[in-house]
């Protein structure tokens, strides 16, 4: 017999009221055990030791509470899960407080470390086994059933899915999506939440820009208020208020990140609302005034100043990717996977999205620099053959034009750079539902790149000049005290990254080569050019007499004037140099007048060796050209003689004659005109019989002018008729009299006719 459904199933138990057996379903508040789930409170800030140990005992009973929870069998699990309202309460004040990877620790102690690792597994094999609806063969929970569960008894909602995202996303993502994607295929219900949230999410970016002083499009223009408490901008609004901003920023960019990464599948429904040019616009209006807000706070807090750089870089990055991730899932990888009838409509999306953000100049640079969009154009350009070449030259020269002024860094360049690699940690298997999941990597064990963002990411080009001064004065102004020696070396081991160097000296993170320099080092000046005698090149150079490379000449090695006993015959009669080359030249030669030949050797022998080719002799047996007539009168047989056409006289009807010639002789042959006058009618139908004939040799359309006259009116008219009357009237103005006021100014311009 088939195993039932946990919502189906029915147990029989005895009443503890009357002792009778009864029959109730599985799933009954009776079932649920009577115990309290204490609600999580994060670790200390500091190292105190009642704090400590507060911590350590309150941790303590959570975890051993979820322990024995997963330790229930199936019913009496789902049982405890569904009734218990404590422990719905801890769980969710585990996601509400637990630290963020983003989040600093002061140093923990070990074993609040070991705590808290021990208590953020236990929490997600919880909601791992909450989110399974089978778990085996015999235990296991109708889907429809399963669906309604989780939705009427709030055991998930679009809150919980973002906190566990960002919680567990760091090293669970495969594990994460399947229990994500489980939970919005059994119940889509979820999908219309999701659809009420994205306005939420759309609010926080307004309530920012806010906050900061900073209206987005579309905003309220109604005057203020006088009681109205007056926004202040970033640069004026206190430091803490600005740390507030930009924790509450990172927190945001950095949830929303981590749920679109391991669930894509809801970009279509954050697409609804636009979301794409909005996270746009909100980029535009914020992250230039937080920057320079940051920057124009010299003289206060340096190091909390250099941390929110560091979050406001992290949340710069995760806008950029949430942007992408949204134009991969909605356009680019539906043309990858379609066939060619069905990706029109992606690339017409995708087209449309970057229209709608080329205003937003600082947003284009920065995404084209993690992510470029030649690429996805040269993407488009290989999927279609009816790309709009237009539309997307028009994109690339917004982009190109979003860098005009800026040093551009390429992307290529920081691909390029090795990653820091975290120490090798042997690989664990992917568990199974219900089972212990792969080692959780700590929210606080996360890569420094990742925290820095895209602002971390320093080009590895070489900088110089007026550039490099401006980089060393922005680190001098944080940090007076620092040499620019120092601060030079700094920026050359950190790729000219002047917000990687301020972060790493003030955490005290500078690498070993870097902290045995002396922080007070001055800058050497660089040598001037060098000068034209020791850069020259020539065949003299460093040879024994080159002055100017060795201080010391052997002086007897130079000889002034004519040496002794050297005259003009005996320097001609001196054939030595002529004797070297005959030797040389005589290998040239190949010309032999006479060989001689060794006793004994035959002739066959001496020109064994000319050279030897197959030899055609396929007619040598025939005698070609023997039996030709080769007599004197031989073009005379096979041509005729012909007189030069110049030399003959004139004779009627011989050859080709031209029209004209033709017309003499047509007179010619003629009947002689008599002095009788005919019939002038007659006479001007003959001659427009001739003309005619003669501009249809000529190759002339005839022109039936006869047409235009058409008949009588009140009979209608013909077809032709209209067409030559039509004709006619739009070229009348080239013939007859109707250009003499063109002909009278020709006159007048050639001076014929005095003005």
């Amino acid at each position: 017999m088939p195993a039932l459904p946990l919502d189906e199933l029915q147990i029989t138990e005895k009443d503890p009221k009357t002792g009778k057996l009864r029959t109730v379903p599985a799933l009954h508040p009776d079932q649920k055990a009577d115990r309290c789930f204490v609600l999580y409170k994060p670790p200390p800030a500091d190292s105190a030791t009642a704090r400590v140990e507060e911590y350590l005992e309150r941790a303590a009973f959570i975890a051993d509470d979820l322990d024995w929870l997963l330790a229930l069998p199936h019913e009496k699990f789902w049982c405890q899960v569904i009734f218990d309202e404590t422990l719905q309460k801890c769980l969710d004040s585990y996601l509400r407080y637990a630290p963020r990877k983003f989040d600093e620790l002061a140093s923990p102690a070990s074993a609040v470390s070991e705590m808290q690792q021990r208590l953020h597994r236990s929490v997600f094999l919880t909601f791992l086994r909450m989110s399974t609806h089978k778990e085996s063969k015999d235990h296991f929970i109708s889907p429809c059933a399963f669906g309604e569960i989780l939705y009427n008894n709030f055991l998930f909602d679009i809150p919980k899915m973002l906190d566990l995202c960002v919680l567990f996303g760091k090293g669970n993502g495969p594990l994460l999506q399947k229990m994500i994607e489980n939970i919005f295929t059994q119940q889509s219900s979820y999908y219309n939440d999701l659809d009420d949230t994205v306005p939420t999410i759309l609010q926080v970016f307004s309530n920012i820009l806010q906050q900061c002083g900073l209206q987005s499009e579309g905003a309220s223009t109604e005057p203020q208020r006088l009681e109205e408490k007056v926004r202040l901008t970033p640069s004026a609004m206190p430091l803490q208020e600005l740390r507030d901003v930009v924790l509450y920023l990172c927190d945001t960019t950095t949830t929303l990140w981590a749920f679109l990464d391991v669930f894509p599948l809801a970009c279509q429904t954050f697409q609804k609302h636009d979301f794409c040019s909005r996270l746009a616009s909100f980029y535009e209006a914020s992250i230039p005034e937080l920057e320079s807000a940051i920057k124009k706070r010299k003289r206060e807090d340096g190091k909390l100043l250099a941390d929110l750089w560091q979050r406001l870089s992290h949340s710069r990055k995760k806008l950029v990717e949430v942007f992408h991730i949204l134009i991969n899932q909605i356009c680019l990888l539906p043309i990858l996977e379609s066939s060619c009838d069905n990706i029109q409509a992606f690339i017409e999306d995708f087209l449309q999205l970057f229209s709608s953000v080329l205003q937003e100049k600082r947003f284009l640079r920065d995404y084209d620099e993690l992510f470029p969009v030649a690429d996805d154009v040269s993407l488009l350009q290989q999927a279609s053959s009816a790309l709009d070449e237009t539309r997307t030259a028009y994109i690339l020269q917004a982009v190109e034009s979003a860098w005009e002024g800026v040093d551009r860094r390429k992307a290529a360049t920081v691909k390029d750079s090795p990653p820091s690699q975290p120490p090798e940690r042997p690989p664990a298997p992917e568990p199974a539902p219900g089972a212990a999941p792969a080692q959780l990597k700590p929210d606080e064990e996360e890569e420094e790149e990742e925290c820095a963002g895209a602002a971390a990411a320093a080009p590895a080009a070489q900088i110089s000049g007026v550039e490099l001064n401006s980089l060393i004065s922005q680190v001098k102004d944080l940090l007076p005290d620092l040499g620019e020696g120092f601060i030079l070396a700094c920026l050359k081991h950190y790729g000219y990254s002047a917000e990687q160097v301020i972060n790493n000296i003030l955490e005290e993170r500078l690498a070993p080569a870097l902290s045995s320099l002396d922080r007070t080092l001055n800058r050497q000046m660089q040598p001037g050019p060098t000068p034209l005698v020791n850069s020259r090149h020539n065949v003299f150079q460093n040879d024994e007499f080159d002055v100017f490379s060795r201080d010391t000449v052997d002086l007897s090695r130079v000889q002034k004037g004519r040496r002794k006993g050297e005259d003009t015959r005996s320097l001609l009669n001196d054939k030595r140099v002529v004797q070297e080359q005959r030797e040389r030249y005589s290998q040239y030669s190949v010309v032999v007048e006479e060989v001689p030949m060794q006793e004994g050797a035959t002739e066959g022998q001496l020109y064994r060796d000319d050279y030897e080719d197959e030899y055609d002799d396929t007619y040598d047996g025939n005698q070609v050209g023997a039996n030709d007539a080769d007599s004197d009168d031989e073009l005379i047989t096979r041509r005729p003689f012909t007189t030069p056409q110049v030399l003959r006289t004139k004779v009627p009807h011989e050859g080709p004659e031209d029209e004209e010639e033709e017309e003499e002789e047509a007179e010619e042959e003629g009947p002689k005109p008599d002095h009788f006058v005919q019939d002038p009618a007659v006479l001007r139908e003959r001659a427009e019989a001739q003309r005619m004939a003669y501009l249809a040799r000529r190759g002339y359309r005839h022109d039936n002018s006869s047409t235009v006259t058409g008949n009588p009116r009140g009979h209608g008219q013909s077809r032709e008729t209209v067409q030559e009357r039509r004709r006619k009237e739009a070229n009348k103005g080239a013939r007859a009299n109707h250009n003499r006021r063109f002909m009278a100014d020709r006159k007048r311009n050639k001076g014929m006719i005095p003005s």
